[in-house]
């Protein structure tokens, strides 16, 4: 990454670097707290699908609010669009610049993001930005997109507000072309509360601090984060490393495979993070833009080096090159469809951590369940008769297993970070649904040495007409183990329609499938790769897993080689060591696990 010239005509000592480092941070928790408390639907205020952040005059990264760690890449590059669309010449105090052009944020339509010039005694001395996601913004309601213009509005990069006057002729665009408007007019509101909020709050740093000393502040941290990084990257051996995986298919071409190749290559003190063979991009609607694969390299990046650094600023990322082809599922261009642009990145990463495991296995984990799980819903609310928007989701699923510890459960996905799923309470009291189960899945973890986490499952039932719309994918590529540790179970969804259960779903996509009263979707998240061969784990973890629920008594003893008294579920410690010498002596590798056999569960 190319380090933008800091204007520093004064030094910051160690002292007030602190303050700022801790106030930047303040910044962001306070812009993302008033965001939260502002929206209007549950995706933001709940699920907290959103990001928001501070920017220098040059569009680098100071700080961003804990979120999804998928749009560190998207804001900053958005910041940069709109500068070189506008110039800072074309921007003045009172300007709030708005876009949700794809191909610029790297993800869908649905994400709105805003960015507020800050100005200080007339000069340009940063940005605030939030991005969220919008749950309507027109286009199709259900099935997969090939196109970007099926998908709704698109908002080039404009002023949503000059010099302090709103552009009223934009709004009414966009009330004109969302189906709730009153709704989507409350969450713009609540991310220009956000934005005013981090300009009021850094302001208030220049003003006591001195511009220039809190400017040279923040090139401080940025060059800590750098020193930081380049000590961590060091310690990594130097080489190439590859891995590949792949997705079950783009939703268009039914199970074809579309391939995830990454190299890595650590020099020194820096290393580069070639993306280039991935996939071209697809005709489904699963296709990203080039920030979000640079988000990707980042997202891995950062996992791998200075995890704990905070805040999460340019600095981090200096010792990082990252090689993108044009048009590839992480890169793609116009007209590309977008809509499920999540989805292939989560593996993406997964992949790099792959790769990596051959020269730093205690940093790296094994492959976690790797999509959202989330089912869009939609009809007429038997209540008020209005037309309402939902997700189900997102689903929890299994992280994988680490060199030292267990794979946690139930947990959001990689990228999506800090996000969060929609409480039941919530669903149930909006919209006509009824949770009949939300539980952990047995044997969905992988086993090993230390085992994956688990996988949920959530069976929900319509309580009226809906319509349903739910593409999950790694179904047929499950969270693989790393270093003899056995692969998790896949994602998995299944329907109940007039009592009668359908299974045979092309993997696992329903596109805009209508439900009546006590029909049901059945949303399985996968579990997590284990890590290390699972003949090894502590015999007593494993009761202990039995006795929990999380592992059954018959993967017990074939798969980890652990007899159980079948009452007490305490280790038989001589039928163990018997039952795992038997293993041992016949460790002739067998392709088919047996928490594979068991991964519809």
């Amino acid at each position: 990454m190319k380090r933008a010239k800091a204007e520093r005509r004064v030094k910051a000592d160690a002292v007030l670097t602190e303050i700022v480092r801790n106030g930047v941070i303040a910044v962001t928790e306070e812009m993302k707290t008033n965001l939260m408390r502002t929206a209007y639907n549950m995706i933001v205020y709940e699920a907290l699908d959103f990001t928001v952040g501070l920017y220098t005059a040059e569009g680098e990264t100071v700080s961003i609010g804990l979120g999804l760690p998928s749009f560190i890449r998207g804001m900053a590059e958005t910041v940069k669009a709109k500068l070189a669309h506008f110039g800072k010449d074309g921007l003045e105090p009172g300007d709030i610049l708005v876009t949700n052009d794809a191909y610029t944020t790297g993800s869908h339509l649905y994400h709105f993001t805003f960015s507020l010039p800050i100005f200080h005694q007339g000069k340009l001395s940063g940005f605030a930005c939030c991005m969220a996601h919008w749950t309507d913004v027109g286009g199709v309601l259900g099935g997969v997109t090939t196109d970007i213009y099926s998908e709704g509005l698109q908002i080039p990069i404009v002023k949503y507000a000059k010099a302090g006057v709103v552009n009223q002729d934009l709004v009414d665009i966009i009330r004109m072309n969302v189906r709730i408007p009153e709704r989507a007019m409350g969450d713009l509101r609540a991310q220009i509360t956000a934005v005013k909020t981090g300009e009021r709050r850094f302001l208030e740093l220049l003003e006591r601090y001195g511009r220039e000393e809190v400017l040279a502040a923040i090139a401080n941290i940025m060059d800590q984060s750098e020193a930081a990084t380049r000590a961590r990257t060091r310690t990594i051996p130097d080489g190439s490393y590859e891995a590949e995986s792949f997705m079950d298919d783009d939703g268009v071409d039914i199970g074809k495979p579309v391939p995830i190749k990454v190299r890595v290559v650590k020099k020194g003190e820096e290393m580069t993070i070639d993306l280039s063979q991935v996939s071209p991009q697809v005709r489904g609607f699963y296709n990203s833009g080039a920030t979000t694969g640079y988000s990707c390299a980042q997202v891995a990046y950062k996992c791998l080096t200075s995890p704990t650094d905070y805040p999460i600023n340019e600095g981090s990322f200096r010792p990082l090159k990252v090689i993108l082809a044009p048009g590839t599922v992480v890169s793609a261009v116009k007209p590309a469809a977008m809509r499920w642009w999540m989805t292939f990145p989560m593996t993406v990463v997964d992949t790099v951590f792959k790769a990596m495991e051959q020269a730093i296995p205690e940093r790296t984990i094994a492959a976690h369940h790797a999509d959202l799980c989330v089912a869009l819903i939609n009809g007429i609310s038997p209540k008020d008769g209005r037309l309402f928007l939902a997700g189900i989701g997102p689903s929890g699923g299994g992280f994988g297993a680490k060199l030292t510890e267990d794979g946690m459960s139930a947990t959001v996905c990689l990228n999506d970070g800090d996000t969060h799923n929609h409480p039941v309470e919530q669903m149930e009291a909006k919209y006509p649904m009824l949770f009949e189960r939300h539980a952990l899945r047995e044997d969905s973890g992988g086993a090993g040495r230390h085992r994956g986490g688990l996988g949920t499952e959530q069976v929900v039932q319509a309580r009226s007409s809906i319509n349903i719309n739910i593409q999950v994918d790694r179904v047929h590529c499950p969270p693989w183990g790393l270093a003899g540790g056995h692969p998790g179970a896949g994602n998995q969804v299944t329907l109940r329609i007039g009592g009668r259960e359908i299974t045979d779903l092309p993997n696992a996509k329903v596109l805009m499938k209508g439900l009546e009263r006590g029909d049901a979707i059945t949303i399985r998240a996968g579990g997590g790769g284990g890590f290390g061969p699972p003949e090894e784990r502590d015999p007593e973890a494993v009761a202990n897993d039995v006795r929990q629920g999380y592992v059954s008594p018959t993967v017990a003893s074939d798969t980890y080689g652990v007899v159980l008294d079948p009452r007490t579920f305490a280790v038989d410690a001589a039928a163990t060591a018997r039952r795992r010498a038997e293993m041992k002596r016949d460790s002739q590798q067998n392709d088919v696990h047996p928490i594979n056999q068991r991964r519809g569960t």
